[in-house]
């Protein structure tokens, strides 16, 4: 079975930056793309941003110029660099994995980002 595990989520101010980190560890046989989505309260799941494991990325339009997905495939890890975060960005943000081999997705339980003054 696959598990992942994220950190660095907590409490910034508008305008502050955060780090998301998400490893991956299991059966990993092989994976398409990793990524972060996030829930508000009221709202529905959202992609934020995935990487495939060539390192091409994919933005939502109201995070982009503000953060940075990326990699490092020997770890089966992924980030997300948020800067200039703003309260909207608000919400339980969520860590992705597409195994290809098994053709499953895998999510972690989600980390708390709050932007308020």
């Amino acid at each position: 079975q696959v598990q992942l595990v994220e950190s660095g989520g907590g409490l910034v101010q508008p305008g502050g930056s955060l780090r998301l980190s998400c490893a991956a560890s299991g059966s990993i046989f092989s994976s398409n793309a990793m990524g972060w989505y996030r829930q508000a309260p009221g709202k529905e799941r959202e992609l934020v941003a995935d990487i495939t494991r060539g390192g091409s990325t994919n933005y939502a339009a109201s995070v982009k110029g503000r953060f940075t997905i990326s990699r490092e495939n020997a770890k089966n890890t992924v980030f997300l660099q948020m800067d200039s975060l703003k309260p909207e960005d608000t919400a339980v943000y969520y860590c992705h994995l597409f195994i290809l081999a098994s053709s499953r997705h895998y999510w972690g339980v989600g980390t708390q980002v709050t932007v308020s003054s």
